[in-house]
């Protein structure tokens, strides 16, 4: 095999990398270059501040011109996120939610065994500023975390990926050894998630499940990490369509009697 049918090779099974709300544009474009130098090609940007595109990312993106090239842009993290089976959330900071924590090393072990299973995997990372939002990660099944000096963890979204992007490649072997005894379903993608969940929502609102008012951003956290931990298939997530409907007959029809 061929240096170049490797490269390919990884990059058809790799995660894609999603930057939600990226400030600057050279902060792409060296992502970009962190993404080529192991392997990876699916970009894609949430809202980025300075629009797209960006000749300044292209500059920094060092002739990583396939990447720049192929960027996807999203109004919104549920579109970009949309096709993908399971997503990863990257953080330095401790979440007020229950989420199985990992290594960029782990992660990457764990993402190779279920791309070769043919799903679909995303890595999300936040603004230079700040990272992510509580909401933001709790679209996540696992959060990966990196083991920085305390005193000065700070990490920008180029290095963050960059450590990700390694571990990715340096895995490759290792996750070759380690595949699952018995191949495991595979979750439904996240647009049909999302849709089930606003479904859901409507039908709380409607019963007034959601009081106090000032609980309801937290309440409808835990919902969506309570179905994001459960890695629902397409098939289980029609059936609850269905017994939310039902009940909501059922409801209507003694309102109405």
């Amino acid at each position: 095999m061929s240096g170049t049918n490797h490269t390919l090779e990884l990059v058809k099974n790799g995660p894609a990398i999603v930057l939600v709300e990226p400030q600057l544009g050279e902060n792409i474009g060296m992502v970009a270059r962190a993404m080529a130098n192991f392997g990876l090609a699916d970009l894609r940007l949430v809202n980025p501040r300075d629009g797209w595109p960006s000749e300044k990312a292209r500059a920094a993106a060092s002739r990583a011109d396939h990447i720049i090239d192929a960027v996807s842009v999203f109004a919104t993290l549920d579109e970009a996120i949309g096709d993908l089976n399971h997503v990863y959330a990257t953080t330095a900071r401790q979440r007020d939610m229950i989420k199985p924590v990992l290594t960029p090393r782990e992660a990457s072990i764990e993402m190779h065994q279920l791309g070769d299973e043919g799903r679909n995997i995303g890595i999300l990372f936040g603004r230079e500023r700040w990272g992510l939002e509580n909401d933001e990660v709790s679209v996540a099944e696992k959060i990966i975390t990196f083991p920085v000096n305390p005193a000065f963890a700070s990490l920008n979204i180029a290095q963050a990926v960059l450590l990700v992007a390694y571990e990715w490649m340096n895995c490759e072997t290792k996750a070759s050894e380690l595949h699952f005894e018995r191949k495991q379903p595979i979750p439904a993608e996240r647009k049909t998630l999302t849709a089930f969940l606003d479904y859901l929502e409507n039908a709380l609102d409607e019963a007034h499940y959601f009081h106090p008012p000032a609980k309801r951003d937290r309440m409808r956290m835990n919902l969506h990490n309570i179905f994001v931990h459960a890695e629902l298939q397409e098939l289980e997530i029609h059936t609850l369509h269905g017994v939310i409907a039902a009940l909501e007959r059922r409801w209507m029809k003694r309102s109405s009697g």
